[in-house]
């Protein structure tokens, strides 16, 4: 007479460790899941104001920009001197949408062409801008005037942000064409004007003494309307943070 006794193993139950790693990824995905699929709807960056950027020259306003921007990288391969970038997941509506990060590479807006809007295909980038004769990004404003080396009557000797610096200038002393790397330009200042000394406006930025005697040397970086937003002085301020950074984009007719 046979046997009913069921002879098969018994199930393995998973360990403790196991469940607990099992819970853990599950976790992990549904939250990574969640988080890219909100910043690829725009939800975070847009409700949040997480990110904010420096859009590049000529642009419409942040909505129409963003509207009429293909994301089709043209700017971003005509750049000079790359300082154009695209929108990581972190940017919500802004995804592969480019911008210009000035303090790492600002725009080389002594390219008089402004070759970024000439090759946008959809207006998003445009000269025609309030019907002005300058196209701009934002306005230089000095944000921390103690931290300034003019201000506090600093010179400054040897490059301007190290020498592990990436950025590149096109130095009118140099080479009006063709861009060289920051490091390459040292300077030997008693009182810093980096910020007025590589403008590529003229007139956009000086630096005016705070007093008459002529043995202090101290001095206050002035932003006049000329100002573009290019962040060619945020990317040159030796300080860090920058003394001088580029805010809120304007157009002339809002200066």
């Amino acid at each position: 007479m046979m046997s009913d006794t069921n002879t098969s193993p018994p199930a393995k139950v998973p360990s403790r460790r196991a469940r607990a790693a099992r819970r853990a990824f599950i976790r992990s995905v549904f939250f990574g899941g969640t988080v890219v699929g909100a910043a690829m709807l725009g939800f975070f960056p847009v409700k949040k104001a997480w990110t904010k950027r420096l859009r590049p020259p000529g642009a419409l306003d942040e909505d129409d920009f963003l509207a009429a921007c293909i994301k089709c990288g043209q700017c971003v391969q005509v750049c000079p001197v790359e300082a154009i970038k695209l929108g990581d997941l972190d940017e919500g509506f802004g995804v592969g949408v480019p911008f210009v990060g000035a303090r790492d590479q600002a725009c080389d807006f002594s390219c008089d062409a402004v070759q970024c809007v000439l090759a946008c295909p959809t207006g998003a980038l445009t000269h025609e801008i309030d019907r002005k004769e300058q196209v701009t990004m934002g306005l230089a404003r000095v944000t921390r005037p103690n931290a300034c080396l003019a201000r506090r009557g600093e010179g400054i000797k040897g490059t301007a942000r190290g020498t592990d610096f990436d950025g590149k200038l096109r130095y009118m002393e140099v080479d009006r064409w063709t861009p060289i790397p920051v490091t390459d330009h040292p300077y030997d200042l008693d009182l810093c004007d980096l910020c007025a000394r590589e403008c590529p406006i003229d007139g956009a930025i000086t630096i005016e003494r705070l007093n008459l005697d002529l043995s202090d040397l101290r001095g206050d970086p002035v932003v006049f309307d000329k100002c573009v937003g290019c962040g060619v002085c945020e990317m040159m301020c030796p300080v860090d943070p920058p003394a001088i950074v580029v805010v809120e984009r304007l157009r002339y007719g809002d200066l």
